[in-house]
């Protein structure tokens, strides 16, 4: 495990506190909203949808995850900042009701199995000027919003630096696999958080129970605050198509569909043999910043699982609104590494989407600045997560022959 010696200290030293039988960080979610609520002097949560997914959240993260002392401040912390922005963003929508009024139409969601090239895709979408995408810091730090007369971004890309930097103390090997900036586009777990239905805490965290109840729950709140987010991050500025990307959006594309009828849904495709040992790799990484012990074989077969899960539910959805097929387009690794501007003129073209020569320009000029591998090279096999070919084949063979990918 790769953590610095105080961080190993710091979480000795907690060890060594409960071995004693003494109270370490309780999980209690009352609590967690009376110090947000003390903290911006607010009360007014918005709908209570939330109150269930993260009561559910705590329990599983206080029986299951086995977690560190930095993972149980790490709970703490990110409840209460979830919770916070929570009370602000309710607040700002009652002090500016126009808010509510913001349009967003036909949002372009990347989806897809993780690994599949989204974030390279979704990177390089948001050099276009006619596209918006929500950056880091602003889904960390969502008010006041853009149109509010003390808005700014200095302070909010500044801590939010200083957040992603802790983060990489914990878990430096995240930053080979994905690195991150306060300033570049971000996934929408982020935003659907703050409603505590959120993929994010399921690969942070060994939280099962979470999970089943996630993937078996109505996720169309999270997409009601989700929209209402984004009317947040828009208001006051000038309307562009939002392009938005999370892999985990394939486990609720109903639920999305329901909230935004009108989205235009891009699906990266990889072959699940690259993909899974990845996922897993990332999802160790991650895990082992906050918990005591972690097995990475247990992580293969929870993500065969619930990957193989979601792109079935994925193609069972798409057969459903086979007349919408408009709205859908596949978009293929290996094509979108070899031939990304090209890839990009053709999605553009089924949507009826114009691909400026700004657009185009800006896209090139990302490429020549993010080559590959730039901060070093994610290592890592199949057998260490307890994976083979002939498991991942059965597992996704109706995904694979559908899409041809190569096996």
């Amino acid at each position: 495990m790769n953590i610095l010696p105080f961080v190993q200290l710091f979480n000795a030293a907690g060890a060594r506190l409960r071995d004693l039988g003494l109270p370490l960080v309780p999980f209690d979610s009352k609590s967690f909203m009376a110090q947000a609520s003390k903290k911006t002097k607010l009360q007014d949560f918005g709908d209570s949808s939330f109150l269930e997914p993260l009561n559910i959240l705590l329990e599983a993260c206080e029986k299951e995850a086995r977690l560190s002392m930095v993972g149980r401040l790490a709970v703490k912390g990110e409840t209460i900042r979830l919770l916070g922005n929570r009370l602000i963003l309710t607040q700002d929508r009652k002090t500016y009701p126009e808010i509510s009024q913001e349009p967003i139409t036909s949002p372009i969601f990347i989806v897809g199995l993780p690994r599949t090239g989204s974030t390279f895709l979704h990177n390089l979408l948001a050099q276009d000027p006619g596209l918006r995408a929500p950056r880091m810091w602003e889904t960390m730090f969502p008010s006041p919003p853009p149109g509010h007369p003390d808005s700014q971004t200095e302070s909010p890309i500044r801590q939010t630096d200083q957040l992603l930097k802790g983060f990489y103390l914990v878990a430096p090997k995240f930053k080979i696999v994905h690195p991150m900036t306060a300033q570049d586009p971000t996934e929408c777990v982020t935003i659907m958080s703050h409603s505590f239905m959120s993929a994010q805490f399921q690969s942070t965290y060994h939280i099962p129970s979470y999970q089943k109840w996630l993937e078996s729950g109505n996720l169309r709140p999270t997409y009601v605050d989700h929209r209402q987010f984004l009317q947040q991050l828009q208001w006051g500025s000038q309307p562009r198509q939002w392009i938005l990307k999370a892999p985990a959006h394939i486990l609720s594309l109903e639920s999305l569909l329901a909230v935004y009828p009108d989205a235009k849904i891009v699906q990266t495709h990889r072959s699940p043999h690259a993909v899974l040992g990845s996922v897993s790799s990332l999802d160790v990484i991650l895990r082992q910043a906050f918990s005591r012990s972690v097995d990475p074989q247990a992580i293969g077969q929870e993500a065969l699982t619930q990957w193989a899960n979601a792109v079935q539910r994925a193609m069972n959805v798409r057969d459903a609104v086979s007349t919408q097929r408009h709205q859908f387009y596949d978009v293929l690794y290996n094509a979108l590494e070899q031939h990304p501007i090209r890839t990009i003129e053709q999605m553009y073209q089924h949507f009826g989407l114009t691909l400026t020569n700004t657009a185009k320009s800006n896209m090139q000029n990302y490429l020549l600045r993010h080559p590959n591998h730039k901060n070093g090279t994610h290592r890592y096999t199949l057998s260490q997560f307890g994976l083979t070919q002939e498991t991942i084949f059965s597992h996704f063979k109706p995904y694979i022959l559908r899409y041809n990918l190569d096996t």
